[in-house]
């Protein structure tokens, strides 16, 4: 048994074996292993009883299931219109200048992988950045880069 099968079935033993059990299955395997890979969700179909189509969808769906390989950092800035207002498209230039990549990639030491992300219900303090769990509001391009620097040098 991979160590991914023991995960899920550890996952599916705690959450139990219902079509309510697929997303916190799903978000244990992504706190776990980074992200869903085909051989994980098919997996969790099995277990489930339920498609593999229909756990892939769950999964593509929801942002904070990613289905591709991240960096060990994932860093979200939030896209929605009251982020965008406040200059947002200014923090993910900066972002990217400072990491050498675009939205959507992850730098070549595979530590950090920029996204964009739909609300993360912080508009009142817009733009919003998220590295890993936690949140950064009211953000500047300044104080974006000064984060993620002092992110990179904590480790």
């Amino acid at each position: 048994m991979s160590t991914t099968e023991v995960l899920i079935s550890e996952l599916v033993e705690k959450h139990g074996r219902t079509r309510n059990s697929l997303m916190p299955i799903l978000q244990g395997i992504v706190q776990q292993e980074k992200f869903l890979s085909e051989d994980a969700m098919v997996s969790v179909a099995r277990e489930l009883n339920i498609s593999a189509a229909d756990v892939f969808g769950t999964a593509s769906f929801y942002t904070f299931l990613d289905t591709v390989p991240r960096g060990k950092n994932v860093i979200r800035v939030c896209k929605t219109i009251s982020c965008h207002m406040k200059n947002k498209d200014e923090i993910i230039r900066a972002l990217e200048n400072a990491l050498k990549i675009k939205v959507g990639e992850t730098t070549h030491d595979k530590e950090y992988t920029l996204l964009t992300a739909n609300c993360l219900g912080w508009c009142h303090k817009g733009p919003v950045m998220l590295i890993n769990d936690e949140v950064y509001p009211e953000l500047t391009p300044e104080s974006a880069l000064k984060i993620v620097n002092e992110h990179m040098h904590s480790k």
